[in-house]
């Protein structure tokens, strides 16, 4: 005789669920006993109440982002994931900052599939003030003045609010900089900068009024209470968009022998994002086709309300034009309007703890 559904973790799940959906939100305790759930019946519970929260803070939209590869290689940080780092023999090709061309020839190609946003990425540890700054704005304006897309960037490490506000009057309206991890685990996978770098970069950019892009990775080694604190550190800074990777192991990086996660634990860790940040643009980026194979349509039952289009880095996606049929089979709409996320500004959300926000202003 098969065993007996545990009713009581389907009513707390349900319990929880109404509550994000009322406007409430859930503590550390609580975030863990949903990360920590097994039965695959719990599990889809957890993925259907992430799905009501989503279509009730989301709607049907699903907000498409691309990105170019502007500086390739060679990058001076030992990120143990990144097959960019000159640390690791990866093969990976390498190149200096792009021309205009292809940066307006990737805008075109967003402009014709309806992507919202494309984002110019860097490797190297990041951008100070001198002539690669006034080649970055420059790049930036053009994509500004076409109007054909929006200009996001990911530029690595700021260490002054000059660089953050000459960004800002280029025209960049969003800024990629991954927490990459919790606060305890970063030490794991990178030791050539710290995480406070990354907080202090995300406090220069929000007071230059730029909007952020900020995840992480799962996959790396890390806990589900990891996984946990990297959702509540997201919180805290009030990320706008929140892009999930899965590591692709990479070979010639120290993880490359990681073992891939189970798809299911994917999808809940997902759906646990969903709950701890409700108004937020939880998008699915690099690594989802070789780790969720088959179940790819499932992020957005999981919650996630935005995708990474196109190919990554250094890693190949499926194409746009089988991305655009998936969310039409799904009947969710990749025309994106709220371009400035005043969708996320609600006071009631609960997003923005006192303490984080005495964080960013002192850093």
């Amino acid at each position: 005789m098969a065993p007996a559904i545990d009713e009581t973790n389907h009513q707390r799940i349900a319990a929880l669920g109404a509550r994000v959906l009322a406007g409430g939100s859930i503590d550390r305790d609580e975030a863990l006993w949903l990360f920590h759930l097994e039965a695959s019946a719990d599990i889809f519970d957890l993925l259907a109440w992430a799905n009501r929260i989503r279509e009730q803070f989301k709607g049907n939209k699903v907000h498409l982002c691309s990105i170019v590869n502007a500086k390739a290689g060679g990058c001076s940080e030992n990120c143990s994931f990144c097959a960019q780092s000159s640390f690791h023999q990866t093969g990976s090709p390498r190149y200096g900052f792009v021309d205009p061309e292809p940066v307006m020839q990737a805008a075109d190609e967003a402009n014709q599939h309806g992507v919202t946003a494309v984002g110019l990425v860097a490797a190297w540890k990041g951008l100070n003030e001198g002539p690669m700054l006034d080649e970055v704005c420059d790049r930036i304006a053009d994509l500004a003045k076409s109007g054909k897309t929006r200009p996001d960037a990911s530029l690595g490490i700021i260490k002054s609010q000059k660089v953050a506000d000459r960004l800002k009057q280029a025209g960049l309206e969003c800024y990629g900089h991954n927490l990459e991890s919790s606060r305890n685990f970063f030490p794991k996978h990178c030791t050539t900068h710290t995480y406070e770098d990354r907080v202090e970069t995300i406090g220069y950019l929000k007071k230059a009024g730029i909007k952020i892009c900020s995840g992480g990775i799962i996959g790396m080694g890390e806990t589900r209470e990891d996984r946990c604190d990297l959702a509540l550190s997201l919180r805290d800074i009030g990320a706008n968009v929140v892009p999930i990777n899965i590591l692709n192991p990479i070979p010639g990086t120290p993880f490359a022998s990681n073992p891939k996660l189970p798809p299911l634990e994917i999808l809940k860790t997902i759906a646990c994002f969903r709950f701890l940040l409700p108004r937020r643009e939880i998008m699915i980026a690099g690594g989802r086709t070789v780790n969720l194979r088959d179940l790819q349509s499932m992020i957005f039952t999981a919650g996630a309300s935005a995708l990474m289009v196109g190919n990554y880095l250094t890693t190949l996606n499926q194409s746009v034009e089988q991305d655009l049929q998936m969310l039409k089979d799904l009947g969710l709409d990749p025309n994106w309007e709220s371009h400035d996320f005043r969708d996320q500004d609600e006071a009631a959300c609960g997003c923005a703890p006192k303490a984080a926000t005495a964080e960013l202003v002192s850093a």
